[in-house]
């Protein structure tokens, strides 16, 4: 079964030629490129779509998919989700995607179980945050807190300040 995640939301068309504003998710910034599978909608009524071209545009991504290529045909698009395949997600060193961080424990520095885990990831202007339950506690997705991930261990080293969780 192929791991699929949400890279961005479109907006509406843009120029005449069939094109459609991208808005990108937090995992989805450089996830576009032309020839590329994707899938977008919503729900029950999704497809798969072929990426012909993907450009910046201010703050946004336009997209042209094969068997698009009218403004009215992409207007049907408008509102969905768009997806991609995992393995197409480039990722930097030291880089994860927020449905990888979901469900990892947190630990002390010397590996003891906090009894903490990782329910979501929130990003906000001043910083990315870990969300652990319980209690849904905020913790700032920084180097002076997160020492390192080990998904394949399923943890998150920590070195956070007394009385974070009080």
């Amino acid at each position: 079964m192929r791991r699929t995640i949400v890279v961005g939301r479109l907006t509406g068309a843009f120029g005449v030629r069939g094109e459609i504003k991208c808005i990108p998710g937090p995992d989805g910034a450089a996830a576009f490129s032309a020839g590329r599978a994707y899938v977008v909608g919503t729900g029950e009524s999704e497809r798969g779509v072929r990426c012909r071209s993907a450009r910046r545009h201010r703050d946004t991504v336009l997209l042209a998919f094969d068997g698009f290529e009218t403004p009215e045909a992409v207007r049907a698009l408008t509102g969905s989700e768009i997806r991609a395949d995992v393995a197409d997600v480039p990722l930097g060193a030291d880089e994860y995607l927020d449905v990888d961080l979901i469900g990892l424990r947190l630990t002390d520095d010397l590996g003891h179980d906090l009894d903490r885990v990782v329910v979501a990831v929130e990003h906000y202007a001043a910083s990315d945050y870990l969300i652990v339950d319980p209690g849904r506690k905020l913790v700032p997705l920084v180097k002076a807190f997160v020492l390192r991930i080990d998904l394949a261990a399923g943890t998150i080293a920590t070195a956070l300040p007394d009385g974070l969780f009080d």
